[in-house]
């Protein structure tokens, strides 16, 4: 499948080194505002063609727009690609209001187009080990579980944050879909939230680069404290801070039977520990599932070895949708003291395994 891609910004690199594995996909444009960037992109990873957004999106060679642009941005090129009869993988989240997402999922429907969306980290080792010993009943029953991520924000090192602090950015939109997806990867589709919130300063200080010490304002609420009910019956509390003068990311999952405590799900690799009735400490668990050595860019490989194939993708937009709906009502039932139900539902994603990767690296 032909990609062409919009926006060249850090994470691009990433993408375009995994996609590079299957050669099934190839990118034969890029574009970004920065015109200088989206050339150096191009000479890096031997992209035949620079352009505009709008040349991408209108490109007869161009199967699909891996939209890589900033969260505000997400919509307006999603929209325009698939008003262009183009498939799309976005990157997290979906788009900055429900309302949008709902409408890109409408639209790809409508027209037979899939919509693809990050994060695909849960397609990593540590998420599918997991998987595997839930569905095995290592823990026993779930019961509930907690997923922390702790920072001071990112204007202390980043040269722009301003879009961390906007609608579609905080702590909870930044960071929040790597935890949700992974919550609903292991435990299935989520029934209800509710959450408390508060912004914990009106402004922030841009602590490096040439900006530096200037001043902006927070529009979004940077402390989330939320309650997350699976249709399971599992309870998680969801904690994402950038008010804490603490760096601090845990995911521990609790059941009858033992407890499994697992790394970043910023991350697709980690340490896997299991703790039973027996064991006054946790033991390491040895990755038993998924693919060796994924990368952002796996959640994409998959769409376009599922388009072929004639099956669901597992980054999908309608768990991109469910993981947003998610997140919209924990800011609701913030604002407004009251429990949410999400209203767009997904089912858990398959497992992966390394034989359908080695599987997509072959196909031609």
């Amino acid at each position: 499948m032909r990609i062409g891609l919009v926006g060249c910004g850090n994470i691009c690199g990433v993408y375009l080194e995994t996609l590079r594995s299957f050669p099934s996909v190839e990118t034969v444009m890029c574009a970004d505002l920065d015109a200088a960037r989206a050339r150096a992109t191009a000479e890096v990873f031997a992209i035949p063609r620079v352009g505009s957004a709008e040349g991408v999106i209108a490109a007869d060679d161009v199967e699909l727009v891996l939209n890589l642009t900033p969260p505000l941005a997400h919509a307006d090129v999603t929209r325009a690609a698939l008003a262009a009869g183009k498939h799309v993988y976005v990157e997290k989240p979906l788009a900055v209001s429900l309302d949008e997402g709902v409408a890109h999922l409408r639209e790809a429907d409508a027209r037979g187009l899939r919509i693809g969306c990050a994060p695909d980290t849960f397609l990593g080792r540590a998420w599918q080990t997991a998987r595997v010993l839930l569905d095995e009943g290592a823990i026993g029953k779930p019961i509930g579980g907690r997923a922390t991520m702790l920072t001071r924000g990112h204007e202390s090192w980043h040269p722009d944050p301003e879009f961390f602090y906007r609608p579609g950015g905080g702590p909870l939109f930044d960071m929040g879909p790597y935890y949700l997806t992974a919550l609903v990867f292991l435990l299935g589709p989520i029934r209800h939230v509710t959450a408390l919130a508060q912004t914990g300063a009106p402004f922030r200080v841009i602590g490096s680069g040439p900006r530096e010490g200037s001043r902006f304002p927070v529009e979004i609420e940077t402390h989330v404290v939320a309650l997350v009910e699976h249709e399971n019956g599992a309870v998680v509390t969801l904690t994402t801070s950038y008010d804490a003068r603490a760096e601090e990311s845990s995911f521990e999952l609790w059941g009858t039977e033992g407890t499994l405590a697992l790394a970043d799900p910023n991350d697709f690799e980690g340490e896997i520990g299991l703790r039973g009735e027996a064991l006054e400490s946790f033991a390491t668990v040895p990755p038993r599932g998924g693919p060796v050595g994924a990368a952002r860019g796996f959640g994409l490989a998959d769409l376009v070895a599922a388009h072929a194939e004639g099956r669901p993708h597992r980054a999908s937009g309608e768990l991109a949708l469910h993981v947003l709906d998610a997140m919209t009502g924990i800011l609701v039932a913030a604002r407004e003291g009251r429990m949410v139900e999400p209203a767009n539902r997904v089912e858990r994603p398959r497992p992966i395994t390394e034989t359908e990767v080695e599987r997509w690296r072959s196909a031609r």
